[in-house]
């Protein structure tokens, strides 16, 4: 299919390699220079700027765009821009962690130059190129079905991606699951802190994060990274437990307050994160390391302050 990807960073970047390693017809479009060309060494279309890239799609040579920019003002900006200067009506995707909110009003202006949104919630990280990425997506059922092939390739095999509902559903969706995987690094990290200073024993956090990956109930993806996590940094001496977040599980829990609905756990795993930037403790630091882990998101190392 013939695909547009605007923005090449840690996600971007591995979509966009994993589509021309399936035979995509792949235009790309970033603010770097040094990028564009390093796509275009693999074989991919570089443009210069968004203007360029609408009148590639004018020409008939994007059927997509997808864009992979942070969230916020930059990616509704990006859109707008799109559906202003593309005469024709195109199939524009937003893979960020969008607040689904501003993407259904999104959707309803650029529908008004005759393009359609999609808004695909994007989980799997920097490892979304090896393993395969989850996908979540709102819109256009007859969109959802024509952007199929894509999500095919890029997706983990067999079920990694599903038709949430109309525009803002898979953005909604996304950011109730970012919201329990605050609370599952926040299970990890204190329960790893308790471990540790059951100095008696003097536990190898290692052994036990990779001995319950085989059988044990809490076997999961997050726990093979703890266990990657302690195997590169022993007891995470180096990493400062300063924990960010950005912004989904802020939104999940304004979600539950709005619906009224008890959401205590992921509540709390968002307040420590607000606590942690202030008095450091070894499970801030398993939260920041996890982070780095499964997200590439940068980690505050001791020397660096």
């Amino acid at each position: 299919m013939k695909i547009a990807m605007i923005g090449l960073g840690k996600m971007g970047g591995n979509m966009a390699k994993k589509l021309i390693e399936k035979k995509h017809d792949v235009t790309v479009y970033d603010i770097s220079p040094e990028l564009r060309k390093e796509f275009e060494d693999m074989g991919a279309k570089a443009v210069e700027s968004i203007e360029k890239l609408c009148k590639e799609a004018e020409k008939g040579n994007i059927d997509i765009i997808w864009s992979m920019l942070p969230a916020g003002e930059i990616t509704e900006n990006t859109i707008l821009d799109i559906s202003m200067r593309c005469a024709e009506s195109k199939i524009i995707v937003d893979g960020g962690n969008s607040f689904y909110k501003n993407t259904v009003k999104l959707e309803e202006n650029i529908s008004k130059n005759g393009h359609t949104l999609m808004d695909a919630g994007t989980s799997g990280g920097i490892w979304g190129f090896e393993k395969g990425y989850c996908f979540m997506i709102g819109g256009d059922k007859r969109s959802y079905d024509f952007i199929e092939p894509i999500l095919k390739d890029l997706s983990k095999p067999e079920g990694g991606y599903e038709y949430m509902g109309p525009a803002g559903s898979g953005h909604f969706v996304k950011m109730v699951h970012n919201g329990i995987e605050y609370a599952m690094m926040e299970a990890f990290g204190e329960g790893f802190e308790i471990l540790k200073e059951k100095k008696e024993f003097d536990l190898d956090l290692e052994k036990i994060s990779k001995v319950w990956q085989h059988g044990s109930v809490i076997d999961s993806w997050l726990l093979e990274l703890c266990g990657a996590l302690f195997e590169k940094e022993g007891n995470l001496e180096g990493i400062k437990g300063y924990v960010d977040d950005s912004g989904e599980g802020r939104w999940t829990v304004m979600e539950s307050i709005e619906e009224r609905v008890a959401a205590p756990v992921i509540t709390l795993s968002l307040l420590q994160r607000f606590r942690s930037r202030k008095d450091e403790t070894f499970s801030d630091k398993v939260i920041a390391g996890l982070r780095n882990q499964f997200g590439g998101h940068s980690v505050k190392s001791k020397k660096g302050g």
